[in-house]
């Protein structure tokens, strides 16, 4: 098999994992900071012991500076998948993780405020057809303040995931695997005094969900991620980014019901094409291609896996 038709079909099964997150999330019976809680516990345990496993640690490149990065980054990841999760229960699935695609917009907005680069006109107006798409897809009516809410929840989300990525293209010289696995690590440390471990003793069933996010849409998700960039070009990991939020569609309507009005199917388009565009037109740090080269953090483009 072609190496880059293994990276595409590795890239792809990580996308369609993400697409099932929400059902995780919501057949787990646990509240948010509870979900996140134990993604983390469970994440930190797959990755630690895939990386042990592989001998990332030795050699790991990590440096004070990088390390506090790293920390930051998972604080930002941390609360970005509460807000998510937030998200899910105010609104759906479906709205929560289309509305949550507009990271790179945010990410755009805060290298021109935090390293004043300046906008080109051509991602201004990129800017202004998201925001239509936006204001098409939430749907929001007067007086519909549950909408509103799950709305301010995913933009909520949105804005710490582009701070997350923001931060995570400063490190170099590390594996994406152990970057992540500090940001997991650092999260159980952070939502333990938010997490009411008592509500979650009766969950039954639950625990298995719980696990799988941990397991699955952390541990091995985020190996096939790391693993396709390194064979696939940016434009292309971009284009099957979208297979997320997609699947998550589609499962959404599947399993609960839900599904988008159409004057909401309108604004995707509009979502994905200008989210589209703004990532292809933004310098990406490459995934490493060889052994021999020293590890980086994964391209920006990419990162889109909640």
């Amino acid at each position: 098999m072609r190496n880059e038709t293994r990276g595409t079909l590795e890239l792809t099964l990580a996308m369609v994992l993400s697409g099932t997150l929400g059902v995780f999330v919501v057949e787990s019976g646990a509240s948010p900071f509870e979900v996140v809680f134990f993604r983390c516990l469970f994440g930190t345990v797959a990755l630690g012991l895939y990386s042990l496993a592989r001998g990332y640690f030795t050699g790991h490149g990590f440096t004070a500076r990088s390390f506090g990065l790293a920390l930051l980054g998972g604080v930002f990841i941390v609360f970005n998948w509460v807000f998510l999760f937030e998200a899910y229960a105010a609104t759906s699935i479906s709205l929560a993780t289309v509305v949550y695609h507009t990271q790179p917009f945010f990410l755009v907005l805060l290298s021109a405020l935090l390293l004043r680069e300046r906008i080109p006109a051509g991602k201004l107006g990129w800017l202004a057809v998201a925001f239509a798409g936006l204001v098409l897809v939430s749907g929001v009516r007067p007086g519909d303040t549950g909408s509103l809410k799950g709305l301010g929840y995913a933009l909520a989300a949105a804005v710490l995931y582009a701070l997350a990525t923001f931060v995570t293209k400063r490190i170099t010289g590390v594996r994406p695997h152990l970057i992540a696995l500090v940001q997991v690590t650092a999260g159980v440390p952070l939502l333990l005094p938010f997490a009411d471990l008592g509500a979650v003793s009766g969950l039954g069933a639950g625990w298995a969900w719980l696990a799988g996010l941990g397991i699955i849409h952390t541990g091995l998700m985020y190996v096939l991620m790391y693993a396709a960039y390194a064979k696939l070009p940016t434009p292309k990991i971009a284009v099957l980014a979208f297979t997320y939020p997609a699947v998550a569609m589609v499962v959404d309507w599947a399993v609960y019901g839900h599904h988008i009005g159409l004057v909401q199917a309108l604004g995707v388009p509009l979502i994905v094409l200008a989210s589209l565009k703004v990532t292809l037109g933004r310098a990406a740090v490459p995934a490493p291609r060889t052994a021999a080269r020293a590890p980086e953090a994964a391209s920006p483009a990419a990162t889109r896996a909640a």
